[in-house]
Order: structure tokens, then C-alpha cells, then sequence
């Protein structure tokens, strides 16, 4: 380890500064989605599968819940644009912008060059939790999923129930792309209802036992047409492991709500970014 300089201590002191101010952010109407939410029905209710993954549809101006079912389980979410699959979820720049983690009123942005979002959390059953004395919290932006090459470059094996594997199957099924098609459009995910953070001596990203029990449930409003899919990880709650065969895991169940259209009469689908895309030439 190398010395530290005279004035060490002064710059750790020095105060940090947010990167991205979110002042100026268009806000969601959570009043308006609330009351929307209020006269809704179920049109479709799926369920993934423990150590599987379902796919789903979600129409612009519906809404889509995700539920724990039979015991605590956490999800990794993909979307995206159901007309478009280059415009998908943008989990580090939902990161940049909300924080390692989001919950009522944050928003899942898309990926550039449309960056605008996708959904709004209108609902958060685990709210409660906050930020534990560890520095963990729930449904976080910072894990990638678990994947089989991972897996190989540390164990050697050749592990097919990862969520990354999980999430290819399902969009393969959804688009009857090939599935050596369908991989490149699996993005880093929402870990739904995964309770995580970084170690305070190494900045290890770490996850312990979630507090997710049956019955919890994250509902988001779908700003654009969505396709979604949706993993069961095989770490079950990720109270011990990533990805196993042992862990107890349950099924997670997501159901697309529809609104009374009235509710939303004066709601618009947001515009794709601004930017010209010029890049200065």
C-alpha cells in the first residue's frame, strides 16, 4: 500500500457532490396514477415459475404488479419497448438518477437515444424497509442478474437456471426469436424485492435474506407498451446463495391491471429524449 500524502485526511473530508441534481426531472403524477390505480381489474396474471422466468405485456397507460406468492422470493425484471427492442430498461441510469435503489415515485428510464421512462413505481409494499444499519435496502439497480458465465469462470460448471438464462428463454418464447438471437437483448435488471448494498470496508456488493413475505408487491404504471420478463431467481430470497438447486424458491406471480380509460383521459405517453443528436457535428 502506498504512503498517504501529508494532506490525506483533508481530501477524504472533502463533501461530495451530487452528480445528477433531479430537481428539474419531470415528475410523475403519483395522484393521478393512484386514482387510476384505484378503479382497475386484472386482464392477465402469469407466473414465473421457481428458478424460471415468465414474459408479459403491459399496454401503455396499465399498470403491472408483481406479488409474492407462497414464500419470500426475489425477481430480476427486464422491459422492454414492446414495439422496439433496442429500447429497453436502463438500470445505471436509473442508478445515476434515483439512487441504488428505488421505490414509490422513482422511475425505470430507458435506454438512449429515446432515455425517457418506461414505468413508474406507484406502489411499494416494502417502503417500510429503508436503509438497514448495513447499508442494505430493497429492489436495487446495482446487481446485474446471475449468469452462466460467471458461474463457469468460478465454479467450472454449467448452471441453466441463472436468472441471465432464465430471461433469454423467456424473450425467446415472447418474440420466437432464436434463442442465440434473443441473449443479446437481456439487459441488467430491476432486482425485484432483493435486499442488497455495498460492504462499508471493501465495496463488495452484498445481499442477505429478504424481507419479502406473501402477499408484498411492487405495482409500476407502464408509460410506454411494455414487454416484460421476469426471473425467479434460484437464490430463492438470497439469504445464503446466488444461485442454487437447494435454496428454497417460490414461484412469483405478475398481474396487468387496466384502469378505467376516464382516469387517464388528459395522461400522455412521454416523448422520446429531446437531445439532436448531432454529437457536435
Amino acid at each position: 500500500m502506498s504512503q498517504p500524502p501529508n494532506d490525506a485526511e483533508a481530501r477524504r473530508q472533502i463533501k461530495p457532490v451530487i452528480c445528477y441534481p433531479t430537481q428539474t426531472l419531470p415528475q410523475p403524477d403519483l395522484g393521478l396514477y393512484t386514482a387510476a390505480l384505484s378503479t382497475t381489474h386484472v386482464t392477465q396474471t402469469v407466473l414465473a415459475p421457481p428458478r424460471d422466468a415468465c414474459a408479459f405485456h403491459v399496454p401503455r397507460g396499465h399498470f403491472f404488479r408483481i406479488t409474492s406468492v407462497d414464500g419470500p422470493q426475489v425477481g430480476d425484471l427486464n422491459l422492454w419497448n414492446a414495439n422496439d427492442l433496442s429500447e429497453r430498461f436502463y438500470s445505471g441510469k436509473t442508478r445515476a438518477l434515483h439512487g441504488t435503489h428505488v421505490t414509490t415515485g422513482d422511475r425505470l428510464w430507458s435506454s438512449f437515444p429515446a432515455m425517457r421512462p418506461m414505468a413508474t413505481i406507484v406502489e411499494d409494499t416494502l417502503d417500510w424497509y429503508g436503509i438497514d444499519e448495513f447499508g442494505g435496502s430493497v429492489h436495487d439497480v446495482i446487481g446485474t442478474r446471475c449468469d452462466p458465465y460467471t458461474n463457469h469462470l468460478l465454479s467450472g460448471g454449467q448452471y441453466h437456471n441463472c436468472c441471465h438464462s432464465n430471461l433469454t428463454r423467456a424473450l425467446a418464447s415472447a418474440t420466437d426469436l432464436p434463442l442465440q438471437d434473443a441473449e443479446p437483448h437481456v439487459h441488467d435488471v430491476l432486482n425485484v424485492f432483493m435486499c442488497t448494498g455495498f460492504t462499508r470496508d471493501t465495496g463488495q456488493y452484498f445481499m442477505k435474506a429478504s424481507p419479502v413475505r406473501p402477499g408484498d408487491h411492487l405495482t409500476l404504471f407502464a408509460e410506454i407498451d411494455l414487454l416484460g420478463a421476469l426471473s425467479a431467481c434460484p437464490g430463492g430470497d438470497c439469504s445464503a446463495e446466488h444461485s442454487s438447486d437447494v435454496a428454497a424458491c417460490y414461484p412469483l406471480q405478475v398481474d396487468v391491471l387496466a384502469p378505467d380509460p376516464a382516469t387517464l383521459a388528459n395522461w400522455q405517453e412521454p416523448a422520446r429524449n429531446g437531445y439532436n443528436r448531432t454529437h457536435g457535428l
